[in-house]
């Protein structure tokens, strides 16, 4: 890269961060920092973008930890716009998944299984589609859902889904601003088009170390509620709702701007993941939730482990 563009690229992320970090005094202290590595040579080695976007990264990250801060990498170059750079790839990826339904099935016992990945989309690129699912899993007397390859998404679409889990529209968090003002509460859907998974059903939610922001939301949700029960492994940490920025063709600032709280836990996960209720390895996680599902069901399990 050009020297011109790597000091483009690390003043308006920044400024960025300055501007808009859920933190405002840690903001101030990673600007500083970025500004300070920018004179002292620290990015001048970056070859690329690629290069340039983990030495940034890994100094944003360097205070706190907070993965969702970061200088991104894209392959493909990004439109010119500041403000959510990422969105047309994210509706291309919603089309090509099939809205996130990676796989529906009946396993023995009659356990459905939903699967979700890589993102949970919001609801007016995957609304059809999770219904669509919802529809064909609501005979089943025990749901395993699968978080495990899940890395993020849309709060409304954790919405959606909690609609399909409770009785009764449940308030999920309520949204902090960086000036401590609460500005947004999430409530599961108060209507989904289709009838709503009886509360005295089980639902496991499977996740991993990959499972991620809107993934660990919905995990999150769902078991501080006592709705489910998650088995597998602690999930990756990142609770802070993000905005994203381009800063060159192909890197895209990502800010957190908010801060979720949990009405039970007074929290969020946050650092912590998402920890499960049943350790497991990620591998396991389909045949150890199947058995506990089949046992409270009190069916017999079966001899052969479900395949992964």
């Amino acid at each position: 890269m050009r020297q011109a563009e790597i000091t483009e690229a690390v003043e308006r992320t920044a400024t960025l961060v300055d501007e808009h970090y859920v933190f405002p005094d840690l903001a101030g202290r990673l600007a500083t920092l970025l500004t300070d590595n920018l004179a002292a040579g620290r990015y001048a080695t970056a070859a690329d973008p690629r290069a340039l976007g983990e030495l940034v990264t890994a100094d944003l990250q360097s205070l706190n930890g907070d993965l969702h801060l970061r200088l991104k990498y894209h392959e493909e170059a990004l439109p010119e716009r500041d403000e959510h750079p990422d969105d047309d790839r994210i509706v291309r990826l919603a089309a090509d998944t099939m809205g996130g339904v990676g796989r529906v099935q009946r396993l023995d016992g009659n356990v459905g299984l939903l699967e979700i990945r890589p993102l949970l989309f919001p609801p007016p690129l995957a609304g059809d589609q999770m219904t669509a699912a919802m529809r064909l899993l609501a005979g089943t007397d025990a749901l395993l859902l699968d978080l495990r390859e899940n890395v993020g998404g849309s709060p409304d679409g954790v919405a959606l889904l909690c609609g399909w889990f409770f009785d009764e529209p449940t308030l999920l968090h309520t949204t902090y601003d960086r000036a401590g003002r609460p500005v947004r509460q999430s409530w599961s859907a108060a209507y989904v088009p289709v009838p709503t998974y009886d509360a005295t059903k089980p639902v496991y939610v499977l996740t991993s170390a990959r499972t991620f922001s809107g993934g660990e939301e919905l995990a999150y949700d769902l078991q501080q509620s006592g709705r489910a029960t998650v088995v597998g492994e602690r999930t990756g940490g990142g609770a802070h709702p993000r905005i994203g920025f381009r800063a060159h063709a192909h890197l895209e600032v990502t800010v957190p701007v908010a801060r979720p709280v949990h009405p039970v836990t007074g929290t969020n996960w946050e650092g912590t993941g998402v920890l499960p209720d049943i350790e497991s390895p990620a591998a396991d996680a389909i045949d150890v939730a199947h058995r506990a599902a089949l046992s409270r069901l009190d069916v017999p399990a079966p001899v052969t482990a479900v395949a992964a």
